[in-house]
């Protein structure tokens, strides 16, 4: 059975994006509330709703009636047919008859224009789409130098100073939040990078929808940590293992759609997403060999398009 899980800032809300994505009415489907919506701390760390939607399944019955319907209706109309041509045979005469067959010419004559006409447009649209395609993907090839080129350059160091800075911060947080957090800290030498993991009750409002408030108390967490150090640390925040399943979900996501892309041959327009989570859905489908994945639209709303490949 098809299915979609999707979040909104309320329940009626999520429900009618998942409806909106499968295409069907509230009556074709199965709801199954998997979150209630919950209000953050000073409109901060709020919650959003999280709702399985799945299409209901079509009896044996109905499908049998509506082929059953449809065969009735072809044979109708095979009937009419039958008959229309009888008609003309009977009525025509010469002179009719070489009239429609001149309408008929002219008229295919004309079809065939347009369709020249189209096909000329549709040539050089491609051709237009291929040289965009080849651009961008050397200007990806230029970004992605130029990023493990500043990785290289860029040095972290881990820095007991700094990483007090960051606990001493986040612990503010919670304490001004009233919620209890576990912490625990794991430092890689080899890279700077110091990850806290946070464990307790009701985490989701650390994580916000699709992980942005987790980004945003990473991004404040890493500004503390580096304000008064000359040696730069990376903090990398992380609650209940989110990251990795959030990777794991984007991948199945990715996969699904890519599957309903090759189905109805039209492209699929995923919504806005930051950079790291736009190279999860691009890494999940590059080995596919019918579909490819590309980048549209200028940040915040820059999202990933999957489509058949040409």
């Amino acid at each position: 059975m098809a299915f979609v899980i999707k979040t909104g800032k309320s329940v009626e809300e999520a429900i009618n994006s998942a409806l909106s994505e499968l295409n069907v009415s509230r009556d074709e489907v199965e709801v199954e509330v998997i979150k209630e919506a919950k209000s953050g701390f000073f409109g901060f760390f709020g919650s959003d709703a999280e709702v399985r939607v799945t299409v209901k399944e079509v009896k044996k019955e109905e499908v049998e009636a509506i082929t059953e319907t449809v065969e009735v209706k072809k044979e109708e109309k095979t009937v009419e047919e039958a008959l229309d041509e009888a008609k003309l045979a009977i009525k025509g005469v010469a002179s009719a008859a070489a009239a429609t067959l001149d309408k008929k010419v002219s008229e295919l004559k004309e079809d065939a224009k347009l369709a020249a006409d189209d096909l000329a447009k549709k040539t050089v649209e491609a051709k237009d789409k291929a040289v965009d395609s080849a651009i961008g993907t050397l200007e990806s090839i230029k970004s992605d130098k130029a990023e493990k080129k500043e990785v290289r350059e860029r040095k972290y160091a881990v820095n007991d100073e700094s990483i007090a800075a960051a606990r001493e911060f986040l612990q503010k947080i919670f304490k001004a939040m009233h919620i209890d957090v576990q912490m625990e800290k794991f430092v890689n030498k080899n890279d700077g990078t110091v990850t806290f993991k946070l464990h307790g009750d009701d985490m989701g409002i650390l994580i916000g929808k699709h992980g942005q408030t987790l980004d945003s108390l990473q991004y404040l967490t890493n500004l503390v940590a580096n304000k008064n150090s000359n040696e730069r640390v990376r903090v990398v925040i992380d609650v209940e293992d989110y990251r990795d399943r959030r990777v794991e979900t984007l991948t199945r996501l990715a996969r699904r759609l890519a599957d309903k892309v090759k189905k109805s041959g039209e492209r699929v327009a995923l919504e806005p997403m930051n950079p790291h989570e736009r190279k999860i859905i691009h890494m999940a489908l590059q080995g596919d060999r019918r579909v490819t994945t590309l980048s549209e639209g200028d940040d915040p709303n820059r999202h990933v398009v999957i489509e058949l490949k040409k």
